[in-house]
C-alpha cells in the first residue's frame, strides 16, 4: 500500500458518476469499490436477497455472515441486547453451512458490487475447505473471521502463530484476495496484524466486536445465554480508530476499518487514521439509506476541502 501524500493529484476516475468531479472509488487488494463503504459481516448477510438489497442501496461492497463448513444453529436466546452505548450480541455464528450458502452467493452477485465472504472454521482444514468452496461460488474476496469474541474461532486471532497458520494455509490454496479480521481483545494488535501480513494477507479488517457482558440486576444473572458477547456500536469507535492507526504504522496492505460508524464524519476519521475503506454494521439499524447518506457527506467534504480523490485523505493523521 502506498502512503499517499497530500500533494499527490489523482487522475479523475471513470467511477466518479453521480459524485460529480470527486472520485469515491477505492481499490482494496485488487477489489474495486465504487465507494469506500461495505456492509459488515454478521449484519443482514445470511441471505443473498438481503445482500443484493444492500448493494442496490448504495454500498460499495457487501460482506456475508460468517460461513462454516457445516450448519451451525447458534446459541439459544437471548442472543442480543441493546445497551446505552450500542449492542452486545452472542449469536454463536449461526449459518446454514457453506454448501447451502454457495447458492446465496449467486443471488448476492446480482447486486453488481463485490461480494466478500466471511469464513470461519474450528480447524485450519475447515478454513481452507470453506474458502475453496466460496471461491468456486464466485465471491470476489474472502474475509477470515479469526476474531469473534464469543466463539472458539476467536481464540485464533489472539495468537500470532495460529493466525499465521490459518492465513498461510488459505493463501496457499486460493487465488482471490484474502482479508483477515482482527480482534481488539489482545495486548498488542500490531503483533497479530504483522503475523497475518507475513503469512500473505492481502488486507486487514479492524476491528471485530469487543468482549463484553450485561447483568440483569433483578435476577443477578447474566442476560445473554452465552454470558459473554461482543459489544458493537458507537462505544467501540475510539477503540477501532486507535487500532487502525496502530496497524497502519506497521503493515503495507490496505486496512478496512469497522466499529461504530453511524455517519460520514466517522468514515473520514477512519480514513485519516489509515483505513482505505470501512464496514458498517450496527449503523444499519438507522436504515439502508445510511450508505447513500454517508457517500453524499463524503462527496461534500472532499469538494469543500478541494480533494479530487478520496484516497488523498487515507492516513492523513500520520502526516500532519
Amino acid at each position: 500500500m502506498n502512503k499517499i501524500t497530500d500533494i499527490y493529484k489523482f487522475k479523475r476516475s471513470k467511477d466518479v458518476g453521480e459524485f460529480g468531479m470527486v472520485s469515491l472509488a477505492v481499490d482494496i487488494a485488487g477489489v474495486r469499490l465504487r465507494n469506500p463503504t461495505m456492509l459488515a459481516s454478521g449484519i443482514l448477510g445470511i441471505s443473498g436477497k438481503l445482500l443484493r438489497k444492500v448493494a442496490k442501496a448504495g454500498a460499495g461492497a457487501v460482506v456475508t455472515k460468517s460461513v462454516s463448513l457445516r450448519p451451525k444453529p447458534g446459541y439459544r436466546n437471548p442472543t442480543i441486547i441493546e445497551v446505552d452505548c450500542g449492542f452486545i450480541n452472542a449469536m454463536g455464528l449461526p449459518n446454514p453451512g457453506v454448501d447451502y450458502f454457495m447458492k446465496e452467493v449467486v443471488i448476492a452477485k446480482e447486486g453488481n458490487v463485490p461480494v466478500i465472504a466471511s469464513v470461519v472454521g474450528e480447524r485450519v482444514e475447515e478454513f481452507v475447505e470453506v474458502a475453496l468452496k466460496l471461491e468456486a461460488a464466485g465471491v470476489d474476496a474472502l474475509e477470515l473471521n479469526v476474531s469473534c469474541p464469543h466463539a472458539e474461532a476467536g481464540l485464533i486471532g489472539q495468537n500470532a502463530e495460529l493466525t499465521y497458520e490459518v492465513v498461510e494455509a488459505v493463501k496457499q490454496k486460493v487465488k482471490i484476495p484474502v482479508f483477515v479480521k482482527l480482534t481488539p481483545n489482545v495486548t498488542d494488535i500490531t503483533e497479530i496484524a504483522r503475523a497475518a501480513t507475513d503469512a500473505g494477507a492481502d488486507a486487514i479488517t479492524a476491528i471485530n466486536t469487543v468482549k463484553a457482558m450485561c447483568i440483569d440486576i433483578e435476577t443477578g444473572r447474566p442476560i445473554l445465554s452465552n454470558v459473554f458477547g461482543g459489544l458493537s456500536g458507537p462505544a467501540i469507535k475510539p477503540i477501532a480508530i486507535r487500532c487502525v492507526y496502530e496497524i497502519y504504522r506497521v503493515v503495507d496492505v490496505p486496512i478496512v476499518g469497522v466499529g461504530g460508524i453511524c455517519k460520514w464524519q466517522d468514515v473520514v476519521e477512519f480514513l485519516m487514521a489509515g483505513a482505505s475503506a470501512v464496514q458498517i454494521g450496527s449503523g444499519v439499524i438507522k436504515g439502508l439509506s445510511i450508505f447513500s447518506e454517508i457517500t453524499g457527506g463524503l462527496k461534500r467534504f472532499l469538494e469543500k476541502r478541494g480533494y479530487e480523490d478520496i484516497n488523498c485523505i487515507v492516513g492523513l493523521a500520520h502526516r500532519v
